[in-house]
């Protein structure tokens, strides 16, 4: 077996980390490797634990998920490999968790989310195969629109068939889903993304949504 997919918790509230840490502690590829109160204590903890990904609340004490993040995202520990990092957040259209995607977090989930999609949602970032709550996130960067920016010029050194599967995950479909309109395997989708990725600069699926919307190209 593959080693579990280690987690950091950081919410200001023990209780809701005590439910959260049960629930992924359950599960035989997940484990929790440490929680945080605030954000400041979190930076400490997730450079000690080098977890895979972090669930992080936008809104703490001391220090808040928003600058912990910006910071971590850049931090020289991780040799340019931070931890994806979830934003955790109590309404939809949160102008934070927008602004923390657009630094570099990997997505966002509503506190109140189903258990089972957030154990979904967890591993879904570390494969880096969809982007989580799609539609939520589509929705977020459409509300919270920035003035459109020039198509940068790498986009044109996307291939034809680059740009289709460009198009798709730019909407939020997973690769299952893109292959199975491209008539593809999985495979081969996932290699495409990862060139696509790799010529435009950016980290992960999510990024490339943000790129999309940025430049008007959804």
């Amino acid at each position: 077996m593959s080693a579990p997919i280690r987690v950091v918790l950081v919410d200001d509230q023990a209780l809701f980390r005590a439910g959260i840490r049960m629930l992924v502690d359950s599960q035989p590829d997940l484990e929790v490797v440490g929680e945080a109160s605030d954000g400041q204590e979190a930076i400490g903890i997730i450079r000690h634990t080098r977890p895979d990904v972090v669930l992080m609340d936008i809104r703490m004490p001391v220090m808040d998920g928003l600058t912990a993040t910006a910071q971590l995202l850049v931090d020289p520990v991780f040799d340019g490999e931070p931890p994806r990092i979830v934003m955790l957040t109590t309404f939809d259209l949160d102008e934070a968790a927008a602004r923390a995607i657009r630094q570099g977090a990997s997505g966002f989930l509503l506190k109140d989310a189903e258990p089972e999609f957030l154990l979904a949602a967890i591993r879904s970032v570390h494969a880096g195969s969809a982007v989580i709550a799609a539609s939520a996130t589509r929705d977020l960067f459409a509300h919270f629109a920035e003035p459109t920016r020039p198509v940068p010029p790498q986009f044109a050194s996307l291939t034809d068939r680059e740009k289709e599967i460009f198009a798709l995950a730019a909407r939020g479909l997973s690769n299952a889903e893109i292959a199975g309109r491209e008539f593809l395997s999985e495979a081969t989708v996932k290699t495409h993304i990862s060139r696509i990725l790799a010529k435009l600069g950016l980290r992960d699926r999510v990024q490339l949504v943000v790129f999309a919307f940025e430049h008007g190209l959804v």
